[in-house]
């Protein structure tokens, strides 16, 4: 790395702390419902709301109701997205015909969609027309994106309330983060991504001169069979429209990451300058860095939520460096060559192949880092042609459970069930009844821990086992050996921890991979979410602890140490004989063949 890599990574950093310390205590306003946008300027629209969904908003509901609205409301998305998908063909708004998706491909996005994963095994600009991009995943990545805000904040109340047998009312805090957190500021990047170049249109696909005309040769058969040869020539493109800004705005703040187009963010209309991208990147962390500063606000202790941030900043620091440096270093097959990237003051020479050059090795590096510890899944360059170390740092960020940052609200209630592991293990090293934050953490939080932590392994590696033993699961595999591996192995991670990136070069839009896949994306999401409310609403039951001088501090360097070393440890060593085979022996095997 130079001093360019370093200046930008430290930038990004440092500008998406300060803008996450304003928006915490926004947030926390709004989701306590003492923010004066609440109380009165968007009061009469939300009780309007609540009297057309028949929700009594002053009804608070226990783990067990809030877990049932969750389920039943995103099952009731998924059920209607699938519809849209299947009938979009005899549907408005869609001037290029598009027909309805396959029942196994409609399957597979409606479920990708309500988990927040925005896994896409199509083409968007060739496959769905704007009712459906609107109606069905805009609308989606809003909903998606604020059930997991919902899901993290009731497990907040839990660690704030005592002696209480409810831990909030779904509905309200849905409606009131759709309301005064997500639709605002979606307004105003859309705003910005269009001032950069994005479209926002619905209008037909253009067709446009190109500069040059081509020249080539079609093969056709007359009458007798007899194959002819003749010239044709192409002097024009095809360009896609559509409203793509409005995705584009949600799909990154949401955490949601499904593109308008299949090149998603390395595509001029979607991600079109430097700047776009750097706000893009930004969006895609600013609410879960927010709501760590939420978390430490509603507990009345902000070096909780101080530490917490500590911890998830420093693991994303140094899985940018790990990865500008993999890159920049880029394949030494390729530089015997003179074929890889030529060095200048700014950008030292690496790996640039599947980068778009206007972003360069760094904003490209940092993209890919974020959109993986994001658990966003956008991307603005080809992780499929990333160098196997650099491939290695996303896939490791997806498979830690994407909580360094993580998804809205996904991400912090994963990193919180992490700290409960850690002063469990704590409590253990000191022979003390582990505490976090005033409450006790007994046999039945630790159950569920176990659940949440061990889920998306499961999901993992026996989906990924099931793809390399099965006929079906092989016959998408394009690329040989290990890299066709990391690229089985990658896609289940991004699936079941809901990421939704890939390293493409495989072919999962079959029903045998989207049938699993979709599994793999429903049971990952929900199979934690049950266990994380369950223990929200068995903390909220329990007395407040008084800090005694046996008591951990969880707010100091020390404790922010112990979380990134259990996070490692369990996390990162579940599947270090994966990786072994798959990132791991490709880079042997690149520096052998040099």
């Amino acid at each position: 790395m130079n001093a360019n890599t370093i200046l930008q990574t430290g930038l990004f950093i440092i500008v998406l702390i300060a803008l996450a310390i304003p928006l915490g205590r926004y947030m926390t306003d709004v989701l306590e419902g003492t923010s004066v946008v609440v109380r009165k300027i968007g009061r009469p629209f939300e009780q309007m709301l609540y009297r057309l969904a028949g929700v009594d908003p002053d009804t608070e509901m226990s783990w067990k109701q809030y877990a049932l609205a969750v389920l039943l409301f995103n099952l009731l998305g998924a059920l209607v997205l699938y519809a849209l998908l299947r009938l979009q063909g005899v549907l408005p708004a869609n001037p290029q015909a598009m027909a309805g998706m396959t029942p196994d491909a409609a399957f597979n996005t409606a479920i990708s969609f309500v988990t927040n994963t925005n896994w896409q095994d199509y083409g968007g600009e060739s496959t769905l027309g704007y009712l459906a991009q609107m109606l069905g995943l805009t609308v989606q990545n809003f909903l998606s994106a604020a059930t997991g805000i919902a899901v993290v904040v009731a497990l907040i109340r839990g660690f704030k309330r005592h002696s209480a047998q409810t831990i909030g009312n779904f509905w309200v805090d849905l409606t009131r983060t759709t309301l005064y957190v997500l639709a605002p500021i979606a307004v105003v990047l859309s705003l910005v991504f269009i001032s950069q170049g994005a479209i926002q249109n619905f209008r037909s696909y253009q067709d446009v001169p190109t500069l040059q005309v081509t020249t080539y040769q079609t093969s056709t058969t007359d009458s007798k069979g007899k194959t002819i040869t003749q010239d044709a020539k192409a002097d024009k493109q095809t360009l896609p429209m559509g409203p793509v800004a409005s995705q584009e705005a949600i799909k990154m703040l949401g955490t949601n990451g499904g593109g308008f187009f299949n090149a998603n963010s390395a595509h001029p209309f979607e991600n079109p300058t430097p700047f776009s991208n750097f706000m893009q990147m930004l969006a895609m962390l600013i609410i879960p860095a927010s709501l760590c500063i939420v978390f430490g606000r509603m507990l009345g202790d902000r070096r909780q939520g101080y530490a917490v941030l500590a911890a998830m900043t420093l693991v994303f620091a140094v899985a940018c460096c790990a990865e500008i440096a993999s890159e920049q270093a880029g394949n030494p097959l390729f530089a015997s060559l003179n074929v890889d990237a030529q060095a200048s003051a700014l950008q030292p020479g690496g790996n640039m192949e599947g980068k778009e050059t206007r972003f360069g090795i760094a904003q490209s590096g940092i993209f890919s880092v974020a959109t993986t510890a994001a658990s966003c899944g956008a991307v603005n360059g080809m992780h499929d042609s990333l160098t196997p170390l650099g491939g290695l740092v996303p896939m490791l960020l997806i498979q830690l459970g994407e909580v360094i940052f993580g998804g809205v609200g996904s991400g912090l209630y994963g990193m919180l069930v992490f700290a409960l592991l850690a002063v469990f293990v704590a409590g253990l090293m000191i022979g003390r009844t582990p505490e976090y934050v005033g409450k006790k953490i007994e046999s039945f939080e630790m159950k569920m821990v176990s659940v949440v932590i061990l889920l998306t392994p499961l999901l993992v590696l026996a989906g990924t086992s099931i793809a390399v033993l099965t006929e079906a699961g092989k016959a998408g595999i394009l690329n040989p050996g290990a890299h066709g591996f990391s690229e089985i192995l990658y896609a289940f991670s991004s699936a079941a921890n809901n990421n939704g990136s890939a390293f493409a070069g495989l072919t999962v839009n079959t029903p045998f991979y989207n049938s699993l896949l979709a599994l793999a994306m429903w049971f990952g999401r929900f199979g934690t979410i049950v266990p994380v409310l369950a223990i929200a609403g068995s903390l909220a039951a329990k007395k407040r602890l008084a800090v005694t001088a046996g008591t951990l501090p969880t707010h100091g360097p020390l404790f922010v140490v112990m979380l990134i070393g259990v996070l490692m440890l369990v996390g990162a060593l579940t599947y270090v004989p994966a990786l072994a085979l798959g990132p791991i022996v490709e880079h042997i095997t690149m520096i052998a063949s040099h």
